[in-house]
């Protein structure tokens, strides 16, 4: 049976620091480690060697691994820059935002599947998800609706960018990419009859990532704007 997950690291008092460690050093270098190697990489006693610490020592600042990992999500996402949102359209302001999202989560592709799996109580991350809430809240949505449209833009957002990363990390080589992609668009021209709407419009050569995204985000945002006054 598993075992209750103990108190989140926010709801802990960091403990008195020690001459060459602290909270936020451990942190950074989790970050770094994670950015190195991924998460499967990250292990205390591989995050103590790089501190040229004592693993144990590490225990006595973040507890467990778990929340090592809360730590370092807040971390990252302290990265979202948020300047110039809160006097902008509403439309405007949300684009900005999730678009410096997606950028700090490319930068750290580990990041959307911790964001996923784990409440978000870091500092950082409250911040953010109150700047989007309040935003949204703004332009006239409340309640179940303003809910589910953060909900939705949540799940853009990190599942777009999580498939990018994966695509990029398994594809390095651009002629490769370009070869695959031909030769997927070929393979669809041929079984037109069986599949013309895929065949007309899949356009399986289309390798923007930044355009792709920018008008995924537009129709979302088109249903959100649906929804207010309505």
């Amino acid at each position: 049976m598993p075992q209750p997950r103990p108190p989140a690291i926010w709801f802990t008092d960091e403990p008195d620091r020690k001459p060459r460690l602290s909270r936020q050093r451990i942190t950074r270098a989790a970050v770094a480690l994670l950015d190195a190697e991924g998460l499967e990489g990250l292990s205390m006693r591989r995050l103590a060697a790089r501190l040229e610490a004592g693993t144990m020592s590490l225990y006595e600042y973040v507890g467990n691994r778990e929340n090592l990992l809360d730590l370092a999500v807040d971390e990252a996402i302290a990265e979202i820059e948020v300047d110039g949102v809160d006097d902008a359209p509403w439309r405007e302001a949300l684009t900005r935002q999730l678009t410096r999202s997606r950028h700090v989560m490319r930068r750290h592709p580990w990041l959307p599947a911790l964001m996923s799996t784990r409440p978000l109580f870091g500092p950082h991350a409250l911040a953010r998800s109150e700047l989007v809430y309040s935003v949204l809240n703004r332009a006239g949505l409340d309640g179940a609706r303003l809910t589910a449209a953060v909900s939705s833009l949540t799940c853009y957002v990190q599942g777009y960018t999580a498939t990018e990363n994966l695509w990029r990390s398994s594809h390095r080589d651009p002629a490769a990419e370009t070869e695959l992609r031909r030769q997927a668009q070929q393979y669809l021209d041929r079984r037109e009859e069986l599949h013309p709407t895929l065949a007309r419009h899949a356009d399986l050569g289309n390798d923007d990532f930044d355009g792709s995204f920018q008008l995924g985000l537009e129709i979302v945002l088109d249903g959100i704007e649906a929804r207010i006054g309505a």
